[in-house]
């Protein structure tokens, strides 16, 4: 079954809760709950991102505060903790920079280090988040938001094998 039919078959308050898991802006939950039925898996994605994009600053905030800190095993649910699986085994110093660095980021952006952590090791996102700190507010609120875009596709896609 493909997304997009599973999204589809569930009834409200299921498609409600798969959505959510994709991403916590609940307007955005809503409008896609709303454009339902999605004829194909390329107008669900396409639907999510015209949505996302059509939201403002609030919404992304909300979405961004649903995702746990970047090398923060102990509160991740299971999609965020496969997603962060290059953190495994990471030197005890890089863990260290990743949790001062969110912190840092956390202090200068008023939200959570938000990246498309799958495929990336735990030097890779330390690297990011460093270089992202000398973003100014708007612009990194823009690339934040631009990471959740690439977390939600990959999430509607995991709908299905999860």
């Amino acid at each position: 079954m493909t997304p997009a039919a599973y999204l589809n078959s569930l009834p409200m308050p299921a498609a409600r809760t798969a959505l959510g898991r994709c991403c916590g802006a609940r307007r955005w939950v809503e409008a896609m709950l709303a454009a339902r039925p999605f004829a194909s898996d390329a107008e669900l994605l396409a639907t999510a991102e015209r949505v996302w994009w059509g939201l403002g600053r609030t919404d992304w905030l909300e979405a961004f505060a649903a995702h746990p800190r970047i090398g923060d095993r102990g509160a991740m649910a299971d999609w965020a903790r496969r997603e962060q699986a290059g953190a495994d085994g990471a030197a005890v110093a890089t863990l260290a920079a990743l949790a001062q660095g969110n912190l840092t980021y956390e202090q200068r952006f008023g939200h959570v280090f938000l990246i498309s952590a799958t495929g990336k090791t735990a030097d890779g996102m330390l690297g990011a988040l460093r270089g992202r700190l000398t973003n100014d507010p708007a612009t990194e609120l823009r690339v934040a938001a631009e990471e959740q875009a690439k977390i939600t596709r990959l999430r509607l896609d995991k709908l299905v094998t999860s």
